[in-house]
């Protein structure tokens, strides 16, 4: 078997992995709190103690096939918003986040053999539910979002473009 084989069918293996706890615990009602770990990385926030919510649903794209994950929706009041994981594997993908009343939080993206665009509002807010980290690859951060990824052998960018 060749090695890019090889290394492809391992990578595959290890995302499916990493992505099968990750879709347990998205389903368990107490989502392992990434509401409240989101909130407390703000800090100040308009949405009191017990807040809405929507999601943006789990991505998945593998040697470039799949879903992308995306948020468009312009709203003239804040909202909150879930981002599910995004999963790539060899491949490239992007999520988009663009409404500029948007606070974002965003469970885990992994990138294995592949990059990750996250393309967010200027405006927006980000905050990652949990640290993340990086094997051999490039996590860049924004000047709100750090610890974003799980990244091996790729990377995730954070872009911030203004209408």
């Amino acid at each position: 078997m060749k090695a890019s084989i090889r290394v492809a069918l391992i990578a595959g293996l290890c995302v499916c992995g990493l992505t099968l706890p990750l879709a347990v615990t998205a389903s368990t009602p107490d989502l392992d709190n990434p509401i409240a770990n989101c909130l407390k990385a703000w800090g100040d926030h308009p949405f009191g103690d017990k807040p809405q919510f929507k999601t943006v649903p789990m991505s998945v794209k593998v040697f470039g096939l799949g879903s992308q994950a995306a948020d468009t929706e312009k709203t003239g009041a804040p909202v909150l918003v879930l981002v599910e994981p995004s999963v790539n594997l060899a491949g490239s993908s992007t999520i988009e986040l663009m409404n500029p009343n948007g606070w974002y939080c965003m469970r885990t993206t992994i990138s294995v053999l592949g990059n990750v665009n996250v393309r967010a509002h200027c405006k927006a807010h980000l905050a990652a539910t949990s640290a993340g980290s990086t094997a051999v690859g490039n996590n860049v951060e924004s000047r709100t979002l750090r610890d974003l990824a799980v990244s091996t052998l790729g990377s995730v960018r954070v872009e911030r473009p203004c209408d």
